[in-house]
């Protein structure tokens, strides 16, 4: 890997990951600072122990995540569950594209190290998932009798479980027809089928 105009500390934070992905989840700092090119004194320096550089590669993988398929301008439907189903296919896209997704959702999601930063992605994806889904019921796409909060959890819930089953089951399902199940789930969810058989029905009477 050449690495060109980049700090030291994303230099080992991408150095740890492609050592995390080579040894299935196993790290020594020695071979992280090898690959970096720097020093172990750097490493230890700059994330105080083997632990933090694990959660600091597990953040910035979600970071990348959230710019992705979180980040409203890279959303180009006009409607509001045109904008949902695209981001369902950046996110399960995101997971299949990313060598390091495996290891996040599998083995590294049980890793003590990571635990805080996985509720801090988990709290961020809760809370804005809640305020979109009120963006969703002040548009009248969403039925206003759904909770949003216990909505958005366990919708989550749902995605997350069926990616890790897609991403750690064996052969992986082919990602269209994974969007397709998923984004079926999440309209069932949240009843827009239903809500569009009462407009369709409004419009006739």
């Amino acid at each position: 890997m050449i690495f060109t105009k980049i700090g030291t500390p994303e230099r080992l934070i991408r150095a740890a990951q492609d050592e995390l992905i080579q040894t299935h989840g196993l790290l020594e700092m020695q071979a992280v600072a090898r690959r970096a090119k720097a020093s172990v004194g750097l490493a230890y320096h700059h994330f105080g122990s083997k632990a933090g550089l694990i959660a600091a590669v597990v953040e910035a993988f979600y970071n990348q995540l959230e710019d992705v398929a979180f980040s409203p301008s890279k959303l180009v439907s006009p409607d509001w569950a045109g904008r949902e189903k695209e981001r369902i296919a950046a996110y399960i896209a995101f997971h299949y594209d990313h060598p390091f997704a495996p290891l996040v959702v599998g083995p590294l999601s049980r890793a003590a190290e990571v635990l805080d930063v996985e509720q801090a992605f988990t709290k961020r994806q809760l809370i804005a998932g809640a305020y979109n889904l009120r963006a969703g019921q002040r548009a009248g796409v969403i039925p206003p009798d759904l909770d949003p909060r216990l909505t958005i959890a366990l919708m989550i819930g749902g995605i997350r479980q069926a990616l890790v089953g897609a991403l750690t089951g064996g052969p992986r399902p082919d990602r269209d027809l994974l969007t397709e199940k998923i984004w079926a789930f999440v309209a069932s969810a949240l009843h827009l089928a239903a809500l569009d058989a009462r407009a369709r029905s409004a419009s006739v009477a």
